[in-house]
């Protein structure tokens, strides 16, 4: 068996690769769309179909969430997320082919059924194959790996055409690939399927020995004794599922996962990469310096969210988001009230001002706002829930990215830059104000530790009676 630190550097990287590929899917539209709306690339299209092919990604990422949901449980967690490279590798060959919008759209959907399968997936693999000392930092690193994607489509534009970006960006799928092959498979599917023997083994090779460990495995097994059960029919499944709906331990996560949706989307996740140019161009009225400011703000989103993942480690999840969601709001309110002074002639505009203050917002946004979801998810369902809370979630996160990078063209010719962002940081405060009410500290705490928190509100309770009993009635 390799070294711990070998394996774990090999899930990581894995998972990290794959994640910089969706960076570059979902950041592509700012290099494509302008192209094909000037018409220099012979392939011609209006703003509504340009708007769908951006958003395409949104829908297609059902089918990869749902696929993923489903596989994860009964192949396990290595091979559903191997298959799910697979579909954003072939829609990059599709792209680059591609003569006419039918074969880009089919590029862009087979992208966001990768995307949407790898997204998720990678949370819950993070989760389960790394310690929880470590845990936050690397669901972190796996947001700054999309930053970075995001970042490599920007500065590519600059020297390549978007057919080229295709041909690089199916660089990262085939390394991920080759590394998820390497992998064992997660400790906690294992232990899942009665496994026990294997488990053990991957478990140690994942986290060494030591008294944290041992006591973390114990809790694991006892776990999930309580949750072994023989094979359901698919009717039994479905009444099965439909009956998640009325637990409270499944409610709560699922809500503060959706809740933790909306802050990230809002925060800019994915409308600033794919429209930075359009946002930055009307920002300084200047087109042709637009890629300057927004490689200069994506390295100051990457850098930001890479320090994060160090702040993460150290701080309390709590903490960090009030605290840099607080301060990212009254940023973005500032500056959407100085363009929109500005554009009253109140004031003398001066482009330096409001880029400097997006600069702020977007460096506090990602420090924990723009990646929390991505996080939590991978920390807060349980583990006999871990599939369709995987399932709803990714419904969600499709639904909210289909809609988010459909309506932003349309808001920014209708309301400008300023319109669409107080929007934005109205939906922020209520997101803000609601996982401040429900959202528990998940730092350092084992997965069977917020587990048994969710269901008896006490960390320490794997041993408690009633919490055995309430997941075996919830299994």
């Amino acid at each position: 068996m390799i070294g711990v630190r070998v394996f774990q550097l090999l899930v990581v990287s894995g998972v990290l690769l794959a994640m910089l590929g969706q960076g570059m899917m979902l950041s592509f539209p700012s290099c494509l769309l302008p192209a094909l709306l000037e018409g220099s690339s012979g392939i011609m299209l209006d703003l509504d179909t340009a708007s769908w092919l951006a958003s395409s990604v949104g829908l297609s990422s059902l089918a990869g969430f749902l696929a993923s949901s489903y596989l994860m449980e009964t192949c396990g967690r290595r091979t559903t997320f191997a298959l799910a490279i697979l579909p954003g590798a072939l829609g990059w060959v599709f792209i680059y082919f591609s003569k006419d919008i039918t074969t880009l759209m089919i590029g862009r959907v087979l992208g966001g059924t990768s995307g949407g399968a790898t997204v998720l997936l990678g949370a819950v693999i993070l989760g389960e194959y790394t310690s929880p000392e470590n845990r936050g930092m690397f669901l972190n690193l796996k947001s700054a790996a999309v930053c970075v994607g995001n970042l490599a489509v920007h500065v590519l534009n600059h020297y390549i055409d978007w057919r080229n970006i295709a041909l690089v960006a199916l660089l990262p799928f085939v390394i991920s690939f080759g590394l998820v092959c390497s992998w064992e498979e997660s400790p906690s599917w294992l232990a899942s399927m009665g496994f026990l023997e294997k488990c053990e083994d991957v478990f140690f090779a994942l986290r060494g020995r030591n008294d944290r460990t041992y006591q973390e495995f114990d809790n694991l097994l006892k776990l999930q004794k309580t949750l072994l059960s023989p094979r359901l029919s698919k009717t039994v499944m479905i009444k099965k599922f439909l009956s998640l709906f009325t637990k409270r331990s499944f409610l709560k996560p699922l809500l503060i996962v959706v809740i933790s949706g909306f802050l990230s989307e809002f925060s800019g996740r994915h409308v600033f990469p794919a429209y930075a140019s359009q946002i930055i161009g009307e920002i300084t009225g200047d087109k042709v310096q637009s890629f300057y400011y927004t490689l200069s703000i994506d390295l100051i989103i990457t850098s930001s969210i890479t320090f994060s993942s160090v702040l993460v480690r150290i701080m309390k999840r709590r903490v960090l988001l009030f605290s840099t969601g607080a301060l990212s709001l009254i940023v973005l309110t500032s500056v959407c009230l100085y363009l929109h002074v500005a554009s009253k002639n109140f004031i003398t505009y001066e482009s330096w001002i409001p880029l400097s203050l997006f600069v702020v917002y977007f460096v506090l946004a990602n420090v924990c706002c723009a990646p929390f979801p991505y996080i939590i998810v991978g920390e807060i369902f349980p583990l006999s829930y871990k599939g369709a809370g995987t399932a709803v979630s990714g419904v969600f996160f499709s639904l909210l990215l289909m809609i988010a990078l459909k309506i932003t063209p349309y808001l920014l010719i209708s309301l400008n830059v300023y319109g669409t962002f107080a929007i934005f940081a109205i939906i922020i405060l209520i997101c803000l104000v609601l996982l401040y009410i429900i959202l528990p500290e998940t730092k350092d705490r084992s997965l069977p530790e917020i587990e048994s928190y969710l269901q008896t509100g006490k960390y320490d309770a794997v041993e408690d009676e009633t919490l055995k009993k309430k997941m075996i009635d919830d299994s």
